[in-house]
C-alpha cells in the first residue's frame, strides 16, 4: 500500500511538473537553452564590460539597439554600417545616455558589398582599439516578392550583401582572434536559415548559406576553444529591415511594411542576444510563439513541420497580397487594403 502511495506521489509530481514546463514553453520567446542561460547564467555585464566590440548594420533595428545595450554594459564599440551619418547620430545617444567616453566608440562606415575593403577597415579597428573581442555581423537585408516575380538580380544581391559580405569580414577579423587564441563571432542570421518561408526565397537561401558556413567553421576550430562561433536566429523582430527589404526588382522599395507591433520588441530580441554571448551559446533561437514552436517542429519533426509550413505558409502570402506585413495575422482573416 505505501509504494503505491509513493507511486502516486511521483506520478503526481510528474505530471505538475510537465504541465508547468508546458505552459512556461507557451510563453517562451527563446530556446530552453538560452533561457536557462539568462535564468542561472553569466550576466551580459560580467563578461562583456569593456570588452572591444564590431558590429555591423549598427546604424537602426538590432544593430543600433545592440549598440545602446552594449554601451550601458560598458564594452568599447565599433559602429559599422554604409550611412555614417546615422552611426554619428547613434554614436551621440551613446556618450549622451552612458559613461563612455568618446574614444571608446569608433565610427566605421562599412559597405558589406565593398569586399576590397574590408581588410583596411579591419586594420583600422584593430589599430584604434588593438584588440577585437567580439565581432557580430547584423549588416544585411531581407526580401518580401515571389520567386516567379522576382530577378535574379535580387538574388544574387541578397547572396552578395547577407552570404559573402558577411563571410569577408569574418575571414578578416578571424586571424587575429586565432592568434589571440580567443574571441566571439556572432552572426545574426534568421529563423529562415534553417525554415523555409515563403516570400523570401532568396533571403532564406543567404541565412541558410550563413548557417552551413559558421557551422562548419565551428568544428575547423575546435583547437581554439576560446573562440566560439555564435549564430543567432530570430524570429519576427520589430525593425526597419522590412522597409528596406529587396522586392521583384532591384532599387523597387516595399510599398508598405505593414502594421509592426505584433512582433517581438527588438529590447527583448538584443537582451537575449547579449546573454547568449555572455554563457557563449553556440546557437540561438529568438522568437515568440508560435514562431518558436516552429524551431522545434522542424528540428524534431519535419515532417509536421512541412505541413504546419504548407498551412501558415500560404496565409503568409495571402496577407503580403492583401497589403499587411506577411508575418501578421496567422490566424485571423486578413483585410483587403483599401486606399
Amino acid at each position: 500500500m505505501l509504494d503505491i502511495c509513493w507511486l502516486c506521489v511521483i506520478f503526481a509530481g510528474s505530471a505538475v511538473y510537465l504541465l508547468t514546463q508546458f505552459i512556461r514553453f507557451i510563453f517562451a520567446d527563446a530556446d530552453l537553452t538560452l533561457l536557462w542561460a539568462a535564468r542561472f547564467g553569466n550576466s551580459p555585464e560580467s563578461k562583456l564590460r569593456g570588452k572591444v566590440v564590431w558590429i555591423t548594420g549598427a546604424s537602426s533595428g538590432i544593430g543600433e539597439e545592440l549598440s545602446y545595450q552594449l554601451a550601458a554594459l560598458g564594452a568599447r564599440l565599433v559602429l559599422s554600417a554604409r550611412r555614417g551619418n546615422e552611426l554619428e547620430r547613434v554614436k551621440r545617444t551613446c556618450l549622451e545616455r552612458f559613461s563612455l567616453k568618446d574614444e571608446d566608440i569608433l565610427v566605421l562606415p562599412l559597405d558589406l558589398l565593398d569586399r576590397g575593403s574590408h581588410q583596411e577597415k579591419t586594420a583600422a579597428a584593430l589599430k584604434h582599439f588593438g584588440d577585437i573581442d567580439v565581432l557580430i555581423n547584423n549588416g544585411g537585408r531581407t526580401q518580401r516578392s515571389l520567386c516567379t516575380e522576382a530577378d535574379v538580380d535580387v538574388y544574387q544581391a541578397l547572396m552578395e550583401v547577407n552570404y559573402l559580405g558577411t563571410v569577408s569580414v569574418t575571414k578578416q577579423v578571424l586571424p587575429h582572434m586565432i592568434r589571440r587564441g580567443s574571441g566571439i563571432i556572432a552572426t545574426v542570421s534568421s529563423v529562415a536559415g534553417f525554415v523555409g518561408v515563403p516570400l523570401a526565397t532568396g533571403y532564406a537561401a543567404s541565412k541558410h548559406a550563413v548557417q552551413g558556413f559558421f557551422n562548419s567553421l565551428r568544428t575547423e576550430l575546435t583547437d581554439y576553444p576560446n573562440i566560439t562561433i555564435s549564430t543567432i536566429c530570430p524570429g519576427p523582430v520589430i525593425s526597419s529591415i522590412v522597409q528596406n527589404a529587396l522586392t521583384e526588382e532591384l532599387g523597387k522599395p516595399v510599398a508598405s511594411a505593414g502594421d509592426q507591433t505584433h512582433k517581438m520588441s527588438t529590447e527583448r530580441c538584443v537582451q537575449l542576444t547579449l546573454v547568449g554571448l555572455a554563457n557563449r551559446v553556440k546557437e540561438m533561437w529568438i522568437a515568440e510563439q508560435p514562431f518558436l514552436l516552429f524551431c522545434y517542429l522542424w528540428q524534431y519533426t519535419p515532417t509536421l513541420a512541412w505541413y504546419l509550413t504548407n498551412i501558415l505558409g500560404k496565409k503568409r502570402v495571402q496577407n503580403f497580397k492583401a497589403g499587411l506585413d506577411a508575418d501578421s495575422a496567422y490566424f485571423s482573416k486578413p483585410k483587403v487594403k483599401t486606399t
